[in-house]
């Protein structure tokens, strides 16, 4: 397994140079295809990258914009991670997007799973995709001990699915690993030296201890304190 660490001075100059670099990749992708797929995370890391990659000159009505992974609460909910899309990335240039969600109205994930699989498996495999890492080593909803795990690590997995996993007060949806693994570009965005110290940690375990390992190789990890 083998990945790419970019260090970067501070926060501000990760965002501004991971937002380059993302849009760099959606460029080249869109000189060979008609149509381009994004995957990134949601929580508050990224929001800075999205600051400025919404405002970045590139043929946005060609790209579809994904989450990795959703908490499964409605749209306008504090914790849900298409709210802060809304907010933070699918504005000014990049409100030209087309979003595809992996959230609709249910009580379950299941309840609406084949709608939602179809949506996104018309869009694969993805173009590039960002992706955070927990000090866990999680990556999107895919957690050691998820009730799903084994089936989200599987070469065969579905594109999408439901996850449930001790301490998430919701349960989830997620890309597969296979999915994520699969995009033409991957990119990691992690922060401070506990993250760090957990991606050095992952080297050496397995996937289900460490799920990250099961999409780092080929990957650039974008990392400042």
């Amino acid at each position: 397994m083998s990945y790419t660490l970019q260090e970067y001075p501070d926060r501000e100059l990760l965002a501004i140079g991971l937002a380059d670099r993302l849009a760099g990749d959606l460029r080249t992708a869109l000189t060979q295809h008609d149509r381009v797929s994004f995957a990134v995370p949601g929580g508050t890391s990224p929001g800075p990258v999205f600051d400025d990659l919404c405002a970045v000159d590139l043929d946005w009505s060609r790209v579809d914009v994904m989450l990795t992974d959703e908490r499964w609460v409605p749209e306008d909910h504090g914790r849900s991670n298409t709210r802060l899309l809304h907010k933070r990335l699918l504005v000014d240039r990049a409100a030209k997007a087309r979003y595809l969600p992996l959230y609709a109205p249910a009580e379950t994930p299941e309840e609406v799973l084949d709608g939602l699989s179809a949506t996104i498996e018309a869009s694969l495999p993805l173009s590039v995709v960002l992706l955070g890492m927990g000090a866990d080593l999680h990556t999107a909803s895919i957690f050691p001990g998820a009730d799903l795990l084994s089936q989200a690590l599987s070469a065969d997995a579905p594109a999408l699915l439901p996850m449930r996993a001790p301490g998430a007060p919701e349960p989830r949806i997620t890309l597969s690993a296979r999915v994520l693994d699969d995009a033409m570009k991957k990119h990691v965005l992690i922060f401070g030296p506990e993250k760090r110290e957990a991606l050095e940690q992952a080297r050496g375990q397995s996937v289900e201890d460490a799920p990250i390992n099961a999409i780092l190789d080929g990957a650039v990890v974008h990392w400042a304190e």
